[in-house]
């Protein structure tokens, strides 16, 4: 079903008119105006609480110096009028090629205004998109005389926040995500800041003491669950939050009518700086410091906000995924749901590596006879460990084996700032390439190619073509790429416009070879995942592999559906079942997680990727636990999220694609759980196998992370399940339709 209709196109006057603008149901409000000094206005309410206060809306332009005589004015913040106004309503149901459900309803009341800066005779279009659940709104350049190529200096979108809120945070930095969030008022983010970034990280860029990024949770004090992030991050830098608070609001102060002392805002008369509580956009820069080389006609990302007084409606929403393009692909009958194992977690703890050789501290990749090279006896990805990832995998019914180690280059591959340092093609000695693929395919199993980059985007976009063409001789039709480490071209950041590009040209070029991407330490997600379906997975975060390297909080799981995972699903790689590393290794860490709550994350965190991260002896262990794994769907009909709290809970039940199966998975906190779930969502009438795998009543993620009991029953709609998670546990439930 589609249906738009267009309400209205007014011309107006060229005076300041408000605007308001309903959601379908009506709860969601925005308000929208251009104020006495020409500046646009927006506002949003929620059942009649406010959401968004009084916020402004424009971008500061860099001065070209290729500008033509007379264009010197860099300023789309202000002298605005309202030259046209349109509304139109739009509904749809459209069919994700994987998803948490299998229809999608996409209901939205759209307002458009056409903005003239009548000095300039420059025009731009503000348009909002209003849905039951929250609002997404972008900027929009037609092509113009005055208005043709320009350089972003800052875009200045503002978020007032009617309170000191609860925030879910990350630490603002343009190159990486992976440090645990962190849970504090508004007001105590620039105390928090220092201790919230991962200096260790292979690329730190933080930019402010009040910065964070998106996807941003909050709660306020009147129990509103409130969302800030973006959609459709396309050609355009990645959007941070900066906090106004009371300390940068009285530096501003005192720095007022020092016309040689830097504030935020260009025209302190004419934009002073927001009150306390408010966001202000912070976009990425790019090696030379800009923010957005641009042509006209073109537009910005959606910057969103979602709101509600249920934590469930947070997690079930799919406003970000309605506001990027319908899938652009003609034949997706290729891109398909995986479950996979791999070499892997072994070097992650650090019993084996990813070279092959310690004897060359420096390589030139195409200098080395390989074959003459002395073998560490540690490289991991060899001929008969792989073989034996295969067979499991085959054993098991998981659908793919990743490789990582299997080509030339890991002797000297991170933080070098190294162009040259993979070639992508040239295996290692004692990995054969078309022997371990025939293998693997005569058991009905395929494996999962590795890229790694090293962050040298120059070299991988060389080796592109060449990469995925080998890919495509040997069957692989998956790659995880990674990119760790400082950017080459030496000096851009991960979430610059030119790294987005960079991003979505592999997306596209995999496309064309039907290769499935999963990409680390790239972007986060921004719903892109509709547009191009062959993007089945990303990390963008704080991953398992943490896990090895000290340990993530066990509310770290139950605050990730809330934030990353907002924007698409994340390769969280779960599954690791033997929690105490040192038990097979000489890692001394542990996973701050119960066996159990292991198992818990392949429901509560959606993904059509999903690992089995664990070695195949460690599974032998607990094969009647791993039962879940195996059993467990990737892709699904139906989702229904039973119990959400941020950082506390989570409860979710997932029908399985094209089945009557459901699964249900419960995580939460060190704290523990009661949950109480009642199986409403069965089909009346039928009967199914219900297996239960739950926490011990002694376990704890801590002292017995691996107590736990598993109970069969048969059971009917209506039934229901009381079930106590463990502090750092969870629960899992198979229900088998009969």
């Amino acid at each position: 079903m589609k249906i738009k209709a267009l309400f209205a196109v007014l011309a107006v006057p060229v005076m300041a008119i408000a605007a308001e603008v309903k959601s379908p149901n009506g709860n969601v409000v925005v308000n929208f105006s251009v104020d006495g000094n020409g500046r646009p206005v927006y506002e949003m309410s929620y059942k009649g609480k406010t959401v968004v206060a009084p916020s402004h809306l424009g971008l500061e332009l860099a001065k070209d110096k290729h500008a033509s005589k007379g264009m010197d004015e860099t300023n789309l913040l202000d002298g605005f009028k309202i030259k046209k106004e349109e509304t139109s309503e739009f509904s749809e149901t459209w069919r994700p090629v994987w998803g948490e459900t299998s229809a999608i309803l996409n209901h939205y009341n759209e307002y458009a205004a056409t903005l003239l800066q009548e000095k300039e005779q420059r025009e731009i279009v503000v348009r909002f998109r209003v849905y039951n659940d929250g609002i997404g709104f972008r900027y929009e350049f037609p092509q113009q005389k005055n208005l043709n190529y320009f350089l972003i200096q800052e875009e200045k979108t503002e978020f007032a926040m009617t309170g000191d809120h609860t925030a879910w945070w990350l630490a603002g930095d343009y190159d990486t995500q992976e440090t645990e969030t962190q849970e504090t008022k508004l007001s105590e983010i620039r105390g928090r800041l220092k201790q919230a970034v991962n200096w260790g990280n292979s690329s730190v860029a933080v930019f402010s003491e009040t910065g964070v990024q998106t996807s941003l949770q909050m709660k306020s004090a009147d129990g509103l669950y409130i969302n800030i992030h973006e959609a459709a991050c396309v050609n355009y830098a990645t959007m941070h939050l900066e906090l106004i608070d009371e300390q940068t609001k009285a530096f501003s102060t005192k720095l007022e009518g020092n016309s040689n002392a830097y504030t935020p805002w260009p025209k302190p008369s004419v934009c002073p700086l927001p009150k306390p509580f408010t966001f202000v956009s912070h976009l990425t820069p790019d090696a030379t410091g800009l923010k957005g080389c641009m042509q006209t006609p073109c537009q910005s990302p959606w910057r969103t906000v979602m709101v509600s007084d249920d934590a469930r409606d947070m997690l079930s929403s799919n406003l970000i995924l309605n506001l990027n393009e319908p899938c652009a692909l003609d034949d997706t009958s290729w891109i398909h749901p995986t479950k996979y194992c791999g070499v892997w977690w072994e070097m992650i703890v650090g019993k084996s590596s990813w070279n092959y050789t310690d004897d060359y501290p420096s390589v030139y990749i195409d200098k080395v006879d390989w074959n003459s090279v002395k073998p560490n006896g540690r490289h991991a990805a060899n001929n008969e460990k792989v073989k034996r990832y295969i067979d499991f995998a085959a054993e098991n019914g998981l659908d793919q084996v990743l490789v990582e180690g299997w080509n030339i280059g890991w002797e000297d591959w991170a933080n070098m700032w190294k162009r040259d340092v993979f070639d992508f093609v040239t295996p290692y000695p004692d990995f054969d390439i078309k022997m371990l693929n025939d293998y693997a395919h005569s058991k009905g199993v395929k494996l999962m190619m590795h890229h790694e980059t090293s962050s040298s985007t120059q070299n991988y976009e060389r080796h592109m073509e060449k990469a995925y063409s080998l890919m495509n001789k040997y069957g692989y039709d998956a790659v995880k790429s990674g990119y760790v480490g400082d950017i080459i071209p030496r000096g851009d950041h991960h979430y610059s416009q030119s790294m987005n590009d960079h991003y979505l040209l592999c997306i596209k070029e995999a496309a064309k070879h039907h290769v499935m991407v999963n990409a680390h330490e790239a972007v986060r997600p921004t719903g892109l995942c509709r547009t191009y379906p062959n993007l089945v997975g990303n990390e963008a975060a704080r991953g398992t592999e943490y896990e090895a390297f000290g340990g993530s909080r066990p509310d770290h799981t139950v605050i990730l559906p809330f934030t990353r995972l907002q924007g698409g699903p994340m390769d969280y790689t779960p599954g690791v079942l033997e929690t105490q590393l040192k038990t097979w290794s000489d890692n001394p860490n542990y996973v701050h997680t119960t066996l159990v709550g292991q198992l818990a994350l392949y429901v509560t965190f959606y993904s059509p990727l999903q690992m089995a991260a664990d070695l195949p002896e460690n599974y032998a262990k607990y094969m009647d636990a791993f039962q879940f794994i195996k059993d467990v769907a990737v892709d699904w009909d139906e989702s229904k999220y039973l119990e959400a709290e941020p950082a506390d809970y989570i409860t979710v039940a997932r029908k399985a694609k094209g089945t009557n199966n459901w699964f249900v998975g419960g995580k939460c906190d060190e704290n523990g759980h009661k949950s109480v779930i009642k199986l409403d969502f069965l089909d009346k009438g039928r009967k199914y196998d219900c297996t239960i795998y739950a926490d011990a009543k002694n376990a704890h993620y801590e002292t017995n992370p691996k107590a736990y009991v598993i109970t069969k029953k048969v059971v009917k709609q209506g039934d229901v399940l009381k079930l106590t998670e463990a502090p750092g546990g969870g629960f899992a439930v198979s229900l088998i339709a009969r």
